[in-house]
């Protein structure tokens, strides 16, 4: 960010705009300074230039054109009627008094960085395509020939994401790391790279089962490093000042994080995620009849393998008469192990007794050191609005959904949300649920 005079004012004003929408630190500096050092490590350079004139004029159109010889890539926020011909674009603002021009620059500066937000969530999609492809394969509980039934369905989802990652879209959005592990696991899972070589790459045995659950783990990094909500885009900047504690304090006023707690649930333990989508999921649930929380224990097994328990750590209302599983087969397994591995909350159906939970994950050193298990009786329907801000709130599950939809349908109708039970809109894997779309069409 640059600018000079009054115009200074509006740059400072869209760096803190920008830091916050794409979650990267921005440095603001005068037009005149920028040109002092190697612009190849910052490449675009956004110039409010509103309402200058003549000589400030003629001086900003050189800095430009030195930026652009440095390899760096300047847009130009300018009045109506100037020309920058050295920048890559130009944001054009209409001709006030050149007093007040720079509010139109701040103005401009906060769009653009509504759209660099938004452009930045939208990469996300090919990702969460690919493990809207694994839930698929997950969803036939059988694991063998787990592979088999997976590599089809996200070879053609695979493609896409490996292009993006070739083309450096991501660069600036997604850690180098996340994108190595990603592009490595999708060989991996759709065959493209034999599994005897799975433990040299990444330390652990090449198995199905662990291929799968570590490309699962990455997508999920990858869509959370490159998702950006729409809340977080509209709110000014000095919510990352001031907003921040009050949102909190808001939060743990939900009715499914008062559940948490009174469950046992620690509060430093809750991350910010799993208090935003607690809150989102408050409309979704009629009543929360009980509570089971569990610790998880790292226990070192014969041979020195190194295996995590569960432990039950308190029983309230219906679960008080309930067998847990965990009391006699303690191994971390199943959806628990997802819940844990991932640390996202997640809604579940029990496959053996059907009963509807939410599991919310407690974390502690970056790591799951407990779970928070809520018997709940969802709500039968709602109306769309509702179930879409719902599933907007859960794992960007509303995205996914119109991704699976917009495949075969020429549009995604929000109405037919309420025509689903919410129990299946946020346990079914979305290309199941998009048959409800696609049977709507041929009716």
């Amino acid at each position: 960010m640059v600018g000079n005079g009054a115009n200074r004012i509006a740059a400072e004003e869209v760096r803190i705009k920008l830091s916050e929408l794409c979650y990267k630190s921005i440095a603001c500096d005068a037009t005149e300074d920028k040109k002092h050092i190697d612009l190849s490590s910052e490449p675009l350079v956004l110039v409010c230039a509103a309402g200058l004139e003549g000589p400030n004029a003629d001086d900003v159109a050189k800095e430009v054109a030195i930026y652009r010889a440095h390899r760096a890539a300047p847009v130009v926020v300018a009045t109506e009627g100037q020309e920058f011909s050295a920048a890559l674009a130009t944001l054009r603002v209409p001709d006030v008094h050149p007093a007040l021009a720079f509010v139109l620059s701040a103005m401009a500066g906060h769009l653009f960085g509504y759209e660099a937000a938004l452009a930045i969530d939208a990469q996300a999609r090919t990702l969460r395509q690919a493990r809207a492809a694994i839930e698929v394969a997950l969803a036939v509980p059988d694991a063998a020939g787990l592979l088999d039934r997976l590599a089809p369905a996200l070879r053609p989802v695979a493609r896409p994401v490996l292009a993006m990652l070739r083309s450096g879209q991501v660069d600036g959005s997604l850690p180098a790391s996340v994108a190595l592990q990603i592009a490595s696991l999708l060989r991996y899972a759709t065959g493209a790279s034999p599994l005897e070589t799975y433990e040299a790459d990444h330390g652990r045995l090449g198995l199905p089962s662990v291929v799968v659950e570590d490309l699962t783990n990455a997508l999920t990094r990858g869509i959370e490093e490159l998702t950006r909500p729409v809340d977080a885009i509209k709110h000014q900047a000095k919510t990352v000042t001031v907003g921040i504690s009050r949102s909190e304090d808001a939060l743990l006023g939900a009715p499914l994080v008062g559940a948490v707690l009174a469950a046992g649930g620690e509060r430093n333990r809750l991350g910010y995620r799993a208090l935003r989508t607690l809150a989102a999921l408050g409309p979704a649930v009629d009543e929360v009849v009980g509570s089971t929380r569990y610790g998880i224990e790292a226990v070192e097994d014969e041979g020195a393998e190194r295996s995590l328990r569960l432990r039950v750590l308190a029983k309230k209302g219906v679960a008080s008469g309930l067998a847990s599983r965990a009391e006699r087969s303690p191994e971390l397994r199943g959806t628990k192990h997802r819940v844990a591995t991932q640390r996202e909350v997640t809604a579940a159906v029990g496959a053996s007794d059907g009963r509807t939970v939410l599991i919310v994950p407690e974390s502690r050193e970056g790591r799951a050191s407990g779970l928070v298990l809520l018997h709940v009786r969802f709500a039968g329907r709602l109306v769309p609005e509702v179930a879409r801000a719902v599933l907007e709130g859960y794992q960007g599950r509303y995205a996914a959904l119109v991704d699976a939809v917009t495949e075969t349908e020429p549009r995604f109708a929000d109405e037919v949300l309420g025509q689903v039970p919410v129990v299946d809109l946020l346990t079914q894997p979305v290309h199941v649920l998009a048959a409800h779309w696609r049977n709507r069409a041929e009716a």
